[in-house]
């Protein structure tokens, strides 16, 4: 019986999903055979980092997420700069690293693309036949559409798996999509009857949420802030309100859930004026994290 092992990854993320999928074909090259078990992971209230109780694998691994000390850990790949909670954490990742299955670089754009650029140089791995999957990971997580109506466009099919990974990105669905992506290619999982379907009401939801943040959108000093704490949203698209208010370099945003509050902070890249502020360092400060522009 092959090894078990366990993946944690950020969860109600494409990147996140993606980075699994490219982690679990790159252990396949170098163990075939084992058994993968998913947890999606998330960063609400109570969220700080993986529980130790889930790490119980042969192998355990944490993909686009905040890094655990826990000394069952044998794989870690991300990009958040605010992937480490104290210089101890940092300390003992160091540590891991040095052995060559750690790995952290807060310059890349996904996780998914670290995984086939290190699983390519490292390992061998010939990351060719998931290309599609690398290079659209790639353009999600790190916004690189040449405008926000891009950005929020529904068109192509995996933006479709995008939005479907966001709302219903927890571990049931990394069980069903991450050996899907592995084995398949990327345009045929994206346009499959499980996508459609599940999309379909998530589109109208989406359209619900454009017309609520138009309304309750105010753009003062190049800052967007759009307060829709008064009702429950389950569908909170990325990039509305940089398609909205154009002029805004900034947006702040705050929803509600069932279960939460959300602030959510970025940098819209298509403001045509540069960005003067870290904002994972702001957000850090209050328990946050992210990257530079979000």
């Amino acid at each position: 019986m092959g090894k078990r092992v366990v993946i944690a990854t950020h969860g109600h993320c494409f990147d996140g999903l993606a980075s699994a999928a490219m982690f679990v074909r790159l252990h396949r090259h170098l163990e075939p055979g084992a058994e993968y078990v998913f947890h999606a992971m998330g960063y609400g209230p109570g969220q700080r980092g993986v529980d130790p109780a889930l790490l119980d694998g042969d192998e355990n691994v944490i993909l686009d997420y905040r890094f655990s000390p826990s000394p069952r850990l044998t794989w870690y790949f991300d990009h958040h700069v605010t992937a480490f909670a104290d210089d101890d954490e940092r300390a003992r990742f160091a540590a891991g690293a040095a052995g060559g299955r750690m790995f952290h670089d807060g310059a890349y754009g996904s996780c998914t693309k670290l995984v086939a650029d290190v699983g390519r140089d490292r390992f061998g791995l010939d990351p060719s036949p998931v290309a599609d999957l690398v290079a659209w990971a790639d353009k999600i997580d790190s916004a690189r559409f040449a405008t926000a109506e891009e950005a929020t466009s529904r068109a192509e099919p995996v933006m479709r798996l995008r939005g479907v990974a966001q709302i219903f990105g927890d571990s049931e669905l990394l069980r069903r999509f991450v050996p899907r992506l592995v084995d398949e290619p990327l345009d045929v999982v994206a346009a499959s009857e499980f996508v459609d379907k599940a999309f379909a009401p998530i589109a109208a939801r989406e359209d619900d949420f454009r017309d609520a943040a138009r309304i309750a959108g105010r753009l003062e000093g190049g800052v967007v802030t759009v307060d829709l704490a008064d009702r429950e949203w389950e569908v909170a698209p990325t990039f509305v309100t940089y398609a909205l208010f154009p002029a805004a370099r900034y947006s702040v945003l705050l929803t509600r859930s069932r279960t939460v509050c959300k602030l959510s902070i970025g940098y819209n890249p298509w403001s045509g004026r540069a960005r003067e502020h870290d904002i994972a360092a702001i957000c850090a400060r209050y328990g946050g994290g992210g990257h530079p522009v979000v």
